[in-house]
């Protein structure tokens, strides 16, 4: 609260606070208009009566735009397309050399790499949103439960439809990267972050006050919201948390001056992967239960999926999402953190490790720092994704319990990643107790 209070009487500082409100009042706007040629009284009666689980992959899509996927707005993308191209251009630096290249060039080769990531999420775009529409359009999207959703199932009328959203998605990338130059914090993880806290506040309170204060149970709340207090914390802390490896540079002369001869540290973090995991497992774990809806319910693989893989309580679906996590915990964590790479920079600097060889055991003992760190960082993660089945099976909530693993991670991430920020660029302008003691430092004197 301080940090927010000192940047306010920044003037620079406040300009960047007030255009990113600004950026995220847009965004929020653009979330409640519908899609020309959808029914919205159709659309908005289902959104009120559908039942779902926010851990499968449409109720991620849904979680990630705020709730303007089920009402098939403008941006009912939302950031998706834009995080599964970031991911997919990171995987493909393993597969295709040239990725790889341009990610060693430096600044010129990551802005490459980011227009290549544009162009993927544009393309992403108009695949997901014909999905969506053709989904919505069978009634699938709304797990069957409406109809009518688009009267007019034309091809013209689809591709309009089509070009609409990705125009949306279009429109966020570029607020978000506004957000991320001018405004404060990093853009898409903005975006995200209040997408999620915009249903995540009435979701919880309906916990305790129910459905107009009539079923509603406030023990059951007060445990949520004290669980929730408790995860957060240990969120925080561990995100916090660094593995810090001392490193020595050697005196090298160049010309007539001496450098090196420093002594640092190469930080490592113990939940490597971010968020990443859950949200490949629960998105892999999604794609049977949306196979399954377009079979005849009395078929035996449909009723198997149905009651194990789409119930998210049942032991088949804890067992995998647990493999999963840990899977993409190790997985994902070895394509971000190279450790011949970074062996090969610290030897090519004059910098090694006190008491181990610069160059190929350099190499082998940051693997072995990694591995014990993605060990952790796995039993971290399972700890967190799991914590909101267990309330559900515990307390007998229903399903929409109103956070997850994913919510809290990237609730806990983003905020203080914005703190951060916040803070360092606070302490530009504030010189007090740095020169001068008790004296406050004023613009342009």
């Amino acid at each position: 609260m301080r940090t927010l209070i000192q940047a306010f009487r920044t003037k620079e500082l406040r300009n960047k606070i007030l255009f990113t409100l600004a950026m995220i009042i847009i965004y929020r706007i653009g979330s409640f208009i519908p899609t020309p040629g959808v029914n919205y009284k159709t659309v908005h009666d289902c959104v009120t009566t559908l039942s779902g689980s926010q851990e499968n992959f449409i109720g991620l899509v849904n979680l990630f735009s705020g709730g303007a996927l089920l009402q098939l707005s403008i941006f009912a993308l939302g950031v998706m397309p834009y995080i599964t191209a970031s991911i997919v251009v990171q995987l493909l630096r393993v597969v295709i050399p040239r990725f790889e290249a341009l990610h060693k060039e430096g600044q010129s080769g990551e802005a490459k790499l980011t227009q290549y990531t544009r162009y993927l999420t544009i393309g992403l775009a108009v695949l997901q949103s014909t999905t969506i529409l053709v989904t919505a359009r069978s009634g699938a999207l709304f797990s069957y439960q409406c109809s009518q959703v688009i009267p007019d199932g034309s091809v013209w009328n689809l591709l309009v439809m089509v070009l609409i959203m990705t125009g949306g998605t279009g429109l966020i990338m570029w607020m978000a990267e506004l957000i991320t130059d001018k405004g404060l914090g990093q853009g898409m993880s903005i975006l995200i972050f209040m997408s999620i806290c915009s249903g995540f506040l009435p979701q919880l309170w309906e916990i305790g006050w129910g459905t107009n204060g009539t079923d509603g149970e406030w023990w059951k709340f007060g445990i949520v919201v004290s669980v929730l207090i408790v995860i957060l914390v240990l969120v925080d802390f561990v995100e916090l948390c660094q593995r810090r490896l001392p490193v020595q540079y050697t005196r090298r002369m160049i010309g007539r001056k001496m450098y090196g001869g420093s002594s640092t540290y190469l930080p490592l973090k113990i939940n490597m992967s971010g968020v990443i995991p859950p949200i490949f497992a629960s998105s892999i774990l999604a794609i049977p239960t949306l196979i399954a809806q377009f079979g005849s319910t009395d078929q035996s693989w449909v009723k198997w999926i149905n009651s194990n893989l789409a119930n998210t309580t049942s032991v088949w679906y804890i067992a995998l999402y647990a493999l999963m996590i840990v899977f993409f915990c190790f997985f994902y964590t070895s394509i971000t953190f190279n450790p011949d790479e970074t062996a090969d920079n610290m030897k090519q600097y004059g910098g090694f490790i006190p008491g181990i060889r610069a160059g190929n055991a350099t190499s082998r003992y940051l693997s072995y720092v990694m591995n014990r760190l993605n060990t952790v960082g796995a039993v971290y993660l399972l700890f967190v994704a799991l914590i909101p089945t267990v309330l559900i099976m515990a307390l007998g909530l229903n399903t929409k319990l109103p956070f997850g693993g994913t919510t809290i991670l990237i609730i806990a991430g983003v905020g203080l990643d914005t703190l951060r920020q916040a803070k360092a660029q606070t302490e530009q302008f504030q010189y007090a107790g740095f020169l001068l003691e008790d004296v406050d430092h004023k613009e342009g004197k």
